[in-house]
């Protein structure tokens, strides 16, 4: 049985948000109790990796991409099968979507801005168009996101600008970004190609933000996956099942020292 919080008129109209500026945010939509949670269980994973050597490559100084291993409390079907969350995914991808990713970036005191940039290439670039949406990224911080801790910065209604456009707005100054502050518990849906950055964290805390990949069912970008622990299989939904039904099954989940595949994703 779906629990919604939102009524079919206003899923619609979050859905036509996403279509028009490239993301909308839910505000106070998961638990902040469930995020602290996340939050206490992560920090000793981004202690491993960062230990291990763990890698900042294409994302600058003290900024660090931590997949998720998929075992409690990460492998929360409150949180990636969140029945709002993904009547918005249905309504930007299609039926029969996939999900892909389940990740961090978490940048730290000493970290610095980003060059703006989007999460992936057009599909077709050889005839310069873009195309509805093909991927996006479900946005939500494991602490209160503020102006001194590295927001993200999006700015609204350039996920359809081709690279020409892009370039030529961008030499002209209209590239507008804007800060994003999220509290515990906000959740930011994004189309993968609206132009963003992170930002600097000012501060001695770092600020994971969590990054659910959905995608349309015909989509692959090898460099991200999500390790499927053979135990867990038999605990998925059959939708569950089906949205993850791309991602290989392991004998256990990844250890937090695993290293990363995805450090090209600026386009």
């Amino acid at each position: 049985m779906p629990n919604h919080r939102y009524t079919p008129q206003e899923l619609s109209s979050l859905t036509q948000k996403v279509l028009k500026d490239g993301y909308c945010v839910l505000e106070q939509h998961f638990s902040p109790a469930v995020m602290q949670h996340w939050n206490e269980q992560f920090m000793p994973l981004l202690r491993a990796y960062i230990d291990s050597g763990g890698s900042t490559v294409g994302r600058g100084p003290a900024r660090y991409y931590v997949t998720l291993p998929f075992e409690q409390p990460f492998a929360d079907p409150t949180i990636f099968e969140d029945d709002d969350i993904l009547s918005i995914v249905e309504g930007l991808v299609g039926e029969d979507f996939v999900m892909c990713q389940l990740a961090t970036d978490t940048p730290l005191l000493g970290s610095d801005y980003q060059d703006v940039h989007r999460d992936a290439p057009p599909l077709f670039p050889e005839f310069g168009i873009e195309t509805p949406p093909f991927q996006l990224a479900i946005n939500f911080p494991l602490v209160e996101v503020t102006r001194e801790n590295g927001p993200f910065e999006i700015a609204a209604g350039t996920h359809l600008w081709t690279k020409a456009e892009r370039m030529e707005r961008t030499e002209k100054g209209e590239v507008k970004l804007e800060p994003v502050p999220m509290k515990l518990g906000d959740v930011m849906v994004r189309d993968v190609r609206a132009l963003h950055r992170g930002t600097p964290n000012q501060t001695p805390i770092p600020r994971p933000m969590v990054v659910i990949g959905y995608s349309r069912k015909w989509l692959l970008r090898p460099e991200v996956s999500i390790d499927i622990p053979r135990s867990m299989v038999g605990e998925l939904s059959h939708r569950a099942r089906r949205m993850l039904r791309y991602n290989p099954i392991v004998d256990a989940a990844s250890p937090p020292t695993k290293h990363e595949t995805y450090d090209t994703y600026s386009y």
